[in-house]
């Protein structure tokens, strides 16, 4: 994919190199961090790269609606937010951050086309656009939400909107996973990039509050409808931008939504499946949704939750 260096006005954090203190939940967070991080090795063997970031989402989204994007409603939330910043944060830092090597240089080329892209959407849409931060970090670190581990993958946070990298997990998607190229890479990228979207637009927020009245069984469906809606989102990104894909990209997409799929990973990780335990859907689901974004281009195409899809 042929994307333009990366916007010099994005935020860019890097906390590489700094050491793995100050994990806990910032002012407003709330507790549980000890118990979350204990979940980490279990919720990354059995439901991949994004676990993580649906129980962040699960304990700190608060309040909010479902709109889609056209739709007028659904003002930023206003979810806790960290006592003081992640280390690094900050403009001036972000051409020193994003040329570390050139998986720092991707990924902010790519964050940079993705916060393009939402910012027009958004502005066609009437309707305001909050940029998220991009921070990057080295096998540990801090977020709003507490611990950043590298065996979390790359997620989202709302308290500080802020996604989070470690770019060696672009190897192992490449080697564990077998999704190579750089499209796939994207593709994780605008995916976690849906999540601030879902974020902005209220549907988190309600998805948050649903799960709090629901079943285990009814939570996991709608953390699998959100997630698919990031897939969905994801290819929105990658349709708005199409003449910059190369031949190959979209199926270099595909592979990766099939390797990172909840019935592939339980698979390889217990080797069984159990559909009710899924929380990002199967691997037929992830690459049907983004292929939905892909084909059509059209955020409001991307509700996952109406049941009529």
């Amino acid at each position: 994919m042929r994307l333009d260096d990366f916007d010099n006005d994005i935020e860019v954090g890097d906390q590489r190199g700094q050491g793995g203190g100050g994990f806990g939940f910032g002012g407003g967070g709330g507790g549980g961090g000890g118990l979350l991080l204990g979940l980490l090795p279990l919720v990354f063997s059995r439901f991949g790269c994004g676990g993580v970031a649906v129980l962040l989402a699960v304990l700190f989204f608060v309040g909010g609606g479902l709109p889609l994007l056209s739709t007028g409603g659904g003002a930023p939330s206003s979810g806790p937010v960290a006592s003081a910043p992640p280390a690094g944060t900050g403009q001036g830092g972000a051409a020193e951050a994003c040329r570390v090597d050139a998986a720092s240089k991707a990924a902010c080329d790519a964050f940079s086309s993705a916060n393009r892209t939402w910012r027009a959407l958004f502005k066609q849409a009437g309707q305001a656009y909050d940029p998220p931060m991009l921070q990057f970090y080295g096998g540990s670190g801090r977020s709003g939400c507490g611990a950043a581990q590298a065996a979390m993958g790359p997620f989202y946070c709302p308290g500080d909107q802020g996604i989070y990298l470690d770019t060696s997990f672009f190897d192992e998607l490449a080697n564990r996973f077998g999704a190579k190229g750089d499209f796939a890479a994207n593709y994780v990228m605008a995916h976690e990039f849906g999540h601030h979207i879902q974020n902005l637009l209220g549907t988190s927020d309600k998805v948050s509050r649903a799960q709090r009245r629901a079943s285990e069984r009814e939570g996991n469906a709608l953390s699998v409808q959100l997630e698919l809606q990031a897939d969905c989102y994801a290819g929105v990104w990658g349709a708005v931008n199409k003449d910059r894909l190369d031949p190959g990209d979209i199926e270099e997409g595909l592979t990766a939504a099939n390797a990172i799929g909840d019935d592939t990973l339980q698979r390889e990780a217990q080797g069984r499946v159990v559909p009710d335990s899924f929380t990002h859907g199967s691997s037929a689901d992830r690459m049907k949704w983004l292929k939905r974004g892909l084909d059509t281009g059209d955020p409001n195409q991307c509700d996952t939750f109406s049941g009529a899809n």
